[in-house]
């Protein structure tokens, strides 16, 4: 568990959820991608998430990013 995410094999396949929630964290993502404010998405979608379960679900990606090492292929 890191930010309030948990990855549990018996979830959604262990897909990243918020923690005490079934919620995936690419689901929330997706609305905030959509430009969907944090209190709609609270009031909408997902009435039991805070706004910090929110940010917990972008800091996860942030910091998937940033654990993520890119390897470039040269071409022939």
């Amino acid at each position: 568990m890191k930010h309030g995410i948990a990855i549990d094999p018996k979830i959604h396949f262990g897909k990243p959820c918020v923690v005490g929630t079934r919620i995936p964290v690419q689901n929330v993502l997706e609305l905030v991608r959509k430009g969907i404010g944090f209190e709609h998405i609270r009031q909408d979608y997902y009435p039991d998430l805070t706004e910090q379960d929110i940010r917990a679900c972008i800091q996860y990606a942030i910091d998937v990013l940033a654990a993520e090492d890119i390897h470039l292929a040269t071409t022939p």
